[in-house]
C-alpha cells in the first residue's frame, strides 16, 4: 500500500497528541472492565438466576451453565419506519447462527429510533439530536447486566448509530459489530421528488400530487435512497471497522442479507476472549478510525450531522476531534461520489458502481486512509476492498471491482470530481460554521447581499408566501442551536430557497441550527458556533448588514465598521417558551441546558465522557489548551 499522506499524517498526529489525557483514561477504563470469561461468571447466582429466568430450552441451559459467549442484541426495531422495520426478524437469525456456531444471544433491549423525515418541520423535530443521548443511553441500560461477552448493534438511521455507537463504547470492552438493514430499491428519482416539492411550494401542485411524489418514492421496507445521514452512518460503519465489508448497501429480505446477519454473529463470537482473537470496539475504534471515518465523508459528499456526531462518537471513545481537522482533511480528500443531493444518482447506483469496497481501494491507492487498523474483519483496511458473495449458501468475500462500472457516480483517485473534500469550515465575525459545498454548483458559492434576520423557520416560510422575499438577500435564521430549542433541521427552508434561486436570485442561509443531512444546492452555512442563545455573533445581525459567504475561501462575514460591530448589543432571543413543552419537550429541558457547542459535538454528556474522574482535570485542560489554539 501507499504510505500515508503527509496530511493525513499530520491531522492524525495532531489528534492522538490532543487526545492524550482523555484516551489513556478511556484505555484504563474498559481494559480494568474485561473481567473475567464469560462475563456472566462474575454475577451471583441469584444475579444470574434473574438473568436466565426469562428463556426456555437449550438457551437457558447455556447460559445456566456459564461456558458459552453470551451476544446482547441492541435493537432499533420499530414498524413504523422503514429503515428500521427489517430489524423485526434479526433477533432470530441471529440466535440460531449464534447456537450453530457454539455461542448463545439475548435481546438485551431496544432503543428508540425517531424519524427526521416525519417531525421536520413539526414540535417533535426539537427532540431528534438529543435522541442521539437517549438512544446512547438505552445502549448503556441494555448491556449494563453485565451478562454479555459481545454485543450486536442494529441500527442505520440519522441519531440512532450515533447513539449506538457511543452507548456500546461506554462498554468498549465487549467485542461489537455493527448490522446494518440495507436500503430500500429505488423509486421516484430524487431529482423529480425535489422537482414535486418545489412545484408545491410555489402553488403548481396540490398535497395529493405531493403525497403521490413522496409515497414513490419512500416505498418499501428499507432506508431512503438518498445520501443522508442514515447512508453517511453507513458509510462510516463500514470505513471505520465496525460493519462486515461491503454490507451497507445490500437490501432487506434477500438471502444476503439474512446470510450477513448470520456471518455477523459468527464474526463476533469468534472476536470474543474465549475464543482468542479478542478485538474489544474501544480498541478498533481509536484516532485512525475517527480519521479515517473524517476522509470517507469528505470524499463521498456525507452529511454535514457528522461534523456533530462524529465528533460526540469520537469523545465517546476519549478522542477530541474539531472543525479544523475535517477543513484541513478536505484540502487534500478529492470528492470520489455523486449521489443526491451531490447528483443524480442513489446509493444503489453508487453501490452497484463499485460501493464502498472501490472507495477504500481508491482511498488506499492515494494514501489517505490508514490502512493499518483494527478492524471487526481483521487487521487491515484492505479487508474493505473485498465484497460478498452468497456462494453455496455461504458468504465468501471476493475482490471489490478495481474499475467503477459508472463514472458519473463513481470515481478513482487520478480522475476526481473536484479536487477537495464535499465540507468546508467557515468562519469569519459571525463565528464558525459548516457547509456541504460539494451540493452547491460552483456559480452559487460565493454570495455577497443583505441579511434579513429571522428567529424561526416559520418567520422564512410567512415571508416567502407574502412574496417579500424575491430579492437578493441571506436569511439568517437565528436561535435555533440546541440551547435554544434542540437544533431542529431546518428542512422546509430547502424548497423555499431554491424555488428563489431557481428564480435568479442571489440567496444563502446562515443559521446557528442543522439543515438536512441531504442540505443540497443552496448555499448554506450552519451549525454556526457559538449559537446567538449562548451570545454568539449572530445575535449582533441585523436586518439590512451585508454579509458576506465565500464558501472556497471559506470565509463568513459581515462587512460593518470594526468599532460599530464591537460596540452593537446582542439581541434578546425571542419568548422560548413554546419551545420548552408539548410534545415531550418539557422532558428535554435538561438536554437543552446542558448541551455543549455544535463544534464539541452538542452532546449533553460533556466533554470527558471518555475520561475517569480520575483524570479529568488533565483531560480538561488538555482540551482548552486545544481550543485556545484553534480558536
Amino acid at each position: 500500500m501507499v504510505s500515508p499522506h503527509s496530511q493525513l499524517k499530520k491531522v492524525t498526529e495532531r489528534v492522538i497528541e490532543r487526545s492524550k489525557p482523555t484516551r489513556s483514561a478511556y484505555l484504563a477504563r474498559i481494559d480494568a472492565a474485561q473481567g473475567k470469561f464469560p462475563a456472566r461468571g462474575a454475577l451471583s447466582c441469584a444475579n444470574l438466576a434473574h438473568g436466565f429466568a426469562g428463556l426456555e430450552g437449550q438457551e437457558k441451559i447455556a447460559i445456566k451453565a456459564v461456558r458459552e459467549p453470551n451476544i446482547g442484541i441492541a435493537s432499533s426495531y420499530n414498524e413504523m419506519l422503514s429503515a428500521h422495520a427489517p430489524y423485526k426478524s434479526f433477533p432470530d437469525i441471529i440466535k440460531a447462527a449464534a447456537r450453530e456456531h457454539g455461542g448463545i444471544a439475548q435481546f438485551a433491549g431496544g432503543v428508540p429510533a425517531m424519524c427526521d423525515g416525519i417531525t421536520q418541520g413539526n414540535a417533535g423535530m426539537e427532540l431528534s439530536l438529543f435522541s442521539r443521548e437517549v438512544i446512547a443511553m438505552s445502549t448503556a441500560v441494555a448491556l449494563t447486566h453485565n451478562m454479555f461477552d459481545a454485543a450486536l448493534c442494529l441500527g442505520v438511521c440519522d441519531k440512532i448509530v450515533p447513539g449506538l455507537a457511543i452507548g456500546a463504547l461506554q462498554f468498549g470492552h465487549l467485542p461489537t459489530i455493527f448490522v446494518p438493514a440495507g436500503p430500500m430499491t429505488s423509486g421516484l428519482t430524487n431529482d423529480e421528488k425535489a422537482k414535486v416539492r418545489q412545484e408545491f411550494a410555489t402553488g403548481k401542485c396540490d398535497r395529493g400530487a405531493l403525497l403521490e411524489a413522496e409515497a414513490a418514492a419512500y416505498h418499501s421496507h428499507g432506508t431512503c435512497t438518498f445520501y443522508g445521514t442514515a447512508n453517511s452512518n453507513q458509510m462510516l460503519m463500514e470505513v471505520m471497522g465496525l460493519h462486515l465489508p461491503s454490507a451497507a448497501f445490500v437490501h432487506p429480505h434477500t438471502p444476503l442479507r439474512d446470510a450477513l446477519t448470520a456471518e455477523a454473529t459468527r464474526r463476533v463470537l469468534d472476536l470474543t476472549h474465549e475464543r482468542g482473537n479478542y478485538v474489544p470496539i474501544g480498541h478498533v475504534v481509536d484516532e485512525r478510525a475517527i480519521v479515517n471515518g473524517i476522509v470517507a465523508l469528505l470524499a463521498t459528499g456525507g452529511s454535514t450531522n457528522h461534523t456533530l456526531h462524529l465528533v460526540a462518537i469520537a469523545r465517546a471513545a476519549g478522542i477530541v476531534i474539531d472543525w479544523n481537522d475535517f477543513d484541513d482533511l478536505s484540502q487534500v480528500v478529492p470528492l470520489l461520489a455523486k449521489i443526491y443531493p451531490n447528483g443524480k444518482a442513489d446509493v444503489n447506483h453508487f453501490h452497484a458502481a463499485g460501493g464502498v469496497a472501490f472507495l477504500v481501494r481508491n482511498l488506499l491507492e492515494g494514501g489517505l486512509l490508514h490502512e493499518d487498523v483494527q478492524t471487526v474483519a481483521g487487521h487491515g483496511l484492505s479487508h474493505y476492498m473485498k465484497e460478498p458473495k452468497l456462494i453455496d449458501g455461504k458468504v465468501q468475500w471476493v475482490d471489490g471491482t478495481a474499475e467503477s462500472h459508472d463514472t458519473k457516480v463513481l470515481r478513482g483517485i487520478g480522475k476526481p470530481f473536484q479536487a477537495d473534500g464535499g465540507l468546508r469550515l467557515m468562519q469569519g465575525k459571525l463565528g464558525r460554521g459548516v457547509i456541504k459545498i460539494s451540493a452547491v454548483a460552483p456559480e452559487h458559492r460565493v454570495v455577497e447581499a443583505p441579511a434579513i434576520v429571522f428567529n424561526s423557520q416559520e418567520e422564512v416560510q410567512e415571508a416567502f408566501d407574502k412574496g417579500e422575499l424575491k430579492r437578493d438577500f441571506v436569511a439568517v435564521v437565528r436561535f435555533q442551536g440546541a440551547r435554544a430549542n434542540g437544533m431542529p433541521e431546518l428542512h422546509r427552508l430547502t424548497p423555499l430557497l431554491g424555488v428563489l434561486q431557481d428564480q435568479g436570485f442571489h440567496v444563502a442561509l446562515v443559521t446557528d441550527g442543522r439543515m438536512s443531512g441531504a442540505s443540497g444546492k443552496v448555499l448554506a452555512v450552519i451549525h454556526v458556533s457559538p449559537e446567538a442563545l449562548l451570545q454568539g455573533p449572530l445575535g449582533k445581525v441585523r436586518t439590512g448588514d451585508t454579509i458576506v459567504i465565500d464558501a472556497p475561501a471559506g470565509l463568513l462575514d459581515v462587512e460593518i465598521d470594526a468599532n460599530e460591530w464591537a460596540s452593537r448589543e446582542i439581541e434578546a432571543p425571542r419568548n422560548q417558551t413554546d419551545n420548552e413543552a408539548g410534545f415531550g419537550r418539557e422532558l428535554f429541558g435538561v438536554f437543552r441546558s446542558a448541551a455543549l457547542p455544535a463544534e464539541e459535538g452538542a452532546s449533553v454528556f460533556g466533554a470527558l465522557i471518555g475520561a475517569s474522574n480520575a483524570d479529568s482535570g488533565a483531560a480538561a485542560s488538555a482540551l482548552n489548551k486545544a481550543h485556545a489554539v484553534h480558536h
